[in-house]
C-alpha cells in the first residue's frame, strides 16, 4: 500500500454512495453518524436536490464526494468546478476523455472555489473508464485498445493535467499504482463484498483485494445502501479492511 494512505483508519477508506432520495440519503447518513466519513452524491441525489443535500450531509459531520464526471469545453468545466467546492465537495470528478486543458481548468477552478469559500482544495479525480463498460463496450465507441491499456493512458493523461488522482475500476489499481505513485489517490467502485450481486458493474472486485492492489478508497452503494442492516453492513466491510 502507498506510504501515503497507509495510515488511514479503515473507515476512512469506504465511500458509501448515495443514489437515492433526499430522504433516504439521510436517513442512511443518521444511521451512520460515527461510523462513516464519506458519502458519493452523484447525479440522481444531486440533479433532484442540488447542492442543498451536499451542505446537509456535511452538517452531519461527513465528507462528501460529489460526482458529476465534468465532461465539456474547459471553460464550462472550470466554472463547474469552482461551483462545486462552493457547494461544498470535498471531492470531485471529471472525464479523462476531455483532455489535459479541460482536467488543467478544473483544477483551476476548484481551487479557485476553495479559496473563496475559505477552506481547503478539493481532491480532484479523472474518471478512464467506466466500471460498467468491458472490452466490447470500449470498442463500441471507437476505442480498441485494451481496457487496461486505455486505464493507463487515460490516468497518465490524468497525472499530466495536475489531478489528484483517478477513478477505475479496481482490477486496475495495481497497475495505476505503480503508474501514478505513491501519493495519488486511486478510487475503485465496482467493489462488491464476496457473494454480493454485481448489478450493472463488470470490473469489480472485493474491498480488501482492491485496497490491497493499492486502491486508496472504495465505493460501495447497493451492498450497504440496500441490505437489511446497513451499519452491520458498513461494519462488516470496514471489519474486512482491517
Amino acid at each position: 500500500m502507498s506510504n501515503a494512505f497507509k495510515d488511514m483508519k479503515p473507515e476512512e477508506r469506504v465511500i458509501t454512495a448515495l443514489d437515492c432520495t433526499r430522504e433516504e440519503a439521510l436517513e442512511l447518513a443518521g444511521k451512520l453518524v460515527g461510523e462513516a466519513v464519506w458519502f458519493k452524491v452523484g447525479m440522481t441525489l444531486y440533479y433532484a436536490e442540488g447542492p442543498v443535500v451536499v451542505r446537509e450531509l456535511q452538517d452531519l459531520g461527513f465528507k462528501v464526494f460529489l460526482d458529476l464526471k465534468f465532461h465539456d469545453i474547459p471553460h464550462q468545466v472550470r466554472g463547474a468546478a469552482r461551483s462545486a467546492v462552493l457547494s461544498g465537495a470535498d471531492m470531485i470528478t471529471m472525464h479523462t476523455v476531455g483532455g489535459v486543458e479541460m482536467m488543467a481548468k478544473a483544477v483551476e477552478g476548484a481551487a479557485e472555489g476553495a479559496r473563496e469559500a475559505g477552506r481547503e482544495d478539493p481532491v480532484t479525480l479523472g474518471i478512464t473508464v467506466l466500471t460498467s463498460m468491458d472490452a466490447d463496450a470500449l470498442a463500441s465507441t471507437g476505442v480498441t485498445r485494451p481496457v487496461t491499456e486505455q486505464v493507463r493512458a487515460m490516468a497518465q493523461l490524468a497525472k499530466e493535467a495536475g489531478l489528484s488522482g483517478v477513478v477505475a475500476s479496481p482490477q486496475e489499481a495495481a497497475m495505476l499504482r505503480e503508474v501514478l505513485g505513491p501519493d495519488a489517490y486511486i478510487v475503485t467502485p465496482g467493489v462488491r463484498p464476496a457473494g454480493a450481486a454485481l448489478g450493472d458493474q463488470k470490473r469489480v472486485a472485493t474491498p480488501a483485494k482492491a485496497v490491497a492492489d493499492g486502491a486508496s478508497h472504495i465505493v460501495v452503494g447497493r451492498p450497504i445502501t440496500q441490505a437489511d442492516d446497513p451499519v452491520a453492513a458498513f461494519r462488516a466491510i470496514v471489519d474486512e479492511l482491517r
